[in-house]
């Protein structure tokens, strides 16, 4: 071996057995935590409470970096231009997935190749609602009216390509119908308009359209992703002949392609046991969060089969990102 060849090579395999004691080590400075949204949203709000409860175990801080904008690309772009070193780490919600089918090659990132995942870690369940003045009891009713009279009945969006936008037209392909989808920018003047009877029918995240049910100012007809512990009178969509209909916003952490795999692993470890924890689980539960916590793998299938079924539903109902 060359004096160039065996100094390569020791410098390799020396930079191999310093990954463990870097992740062990790690971190050793505050972690950013990239939030694409502004704070007080659903996204900022669930990643506040995790890095509260994880940052003891870390021994750092985790500082919050809120960039909004772009439908979250802004904030998203900036986790893959960061160093892959596991100081900066991001929180994706279900744009992380739809984006691909909305935006294409605009957007400055492969979501598949630019990022690794991390752990899913939290799922928020929507709720079909109408106004309690609305004929309709029970999601086949409002369905078989559609039928009967294609084009009336208007459904609230938050806005193109919004996660509430996309659950309409995922439940408008499911079930075969034919809606008004009407666009608000943003989900307060959607709720607004919806609690005034304006509106017939919307999807809202429990969180949100929870108080509204419970004031009986809203009648939920159904809801993704299995029954709501928050909203245990309600029946799933599956339990009423619309399991396909599974829109939610789902959190999940990610790390720049390149991170150490160790880091990655360290990251996944505390984040999926800290939200599996009995006393944070139930505290997430009560403020509308569905706790996961996936392995990094599974996560990653997660992504793909995701991307792959909203850049279909995108396409099927032609829906062009504003």
């Amino acid at each position: 071996m060359s004096g160039l060849s065996r100094r390569t090579f020791l410098a390799g395999a020396a930079a191999l057995a310093a990954v463990p004691a870097f992740a062990q080590d790690y971190p050793q400075r505050p972690v950013r935590l990239i939030v694409p949204y502004a704070a007080g949203g659903g996204t900022d709000v669930f990643s506040r409470l995790l890095t509260t409860r994880i940052e003891k175990e870390f021994g750092q801080t985790f500082v919050i970096d809120n960039r909004a904008g772009g439908a979250s690309v802004i904030g998203t772009r900036a986790v893959a231009e960061a160093a892959p070193d596991g100081y900066t780490v991001g929180m994706m919600d279900s744009a992380f997935f739809t984006n691909p089918g909305l935006l294409k090659d605009k957007l400055p990132y492969d979501t598949r190749k630019d990022f690794i995942t991390v752990s899913l870690l939290s799922r928020t369940q929507l709720v079909l609602s109408v106004h309690p003045s609305s004929p309709f009891k029970t999601a086949q009713e409002l369905v078989a009216h559609a039928k009967k009279n294609p084009g009336k009945l208007t459904f609230a969006s938050a806005g193109i390509g919004t996660g509430i936008h996309l659950a309409g037209e995922q439940f408008r392909q499911v079930a075969g119908i034919d809606v008004v989808i009407v666009p608000y920018r943003g989900g307060a003047p959607m709720l607004q308009d919806f609690l005034a009877g304006k509106t017939d029918f919307t999807f809202g995240a429990v969180p949100t359209i929870k108080p509204h049910i419970e004031a009986g100012k809203v009648r939920g007809l159904g809801v993704t992703r299995g029954r709501a512990p928050q909203l245990p009178g309600i029946p799933s969509m599956e339990e009423i002949g619309f399991g396909s209909v599974d829109s939610a916003s789902e959190m999940g952490l990610i790390v720049p392609k390149g991170t150490p795999a160790p880091v990655v692993e360290k990251l996944q470890r505390i984040t999926a046991s800290a939200v599996k924890d009995p006393a944070f689980r139930e505290a997430l539960l009560q403020r509308g969060f569905q706790p996961i916590g996936t392995t990094s793998e599974e996560y990653r299938a997660h992504v793909d089969r995701e991307i792959e079924k909203w850049i279909r539903i995108i396409e099927k109902g032609n829906v062009k990102a504003e």
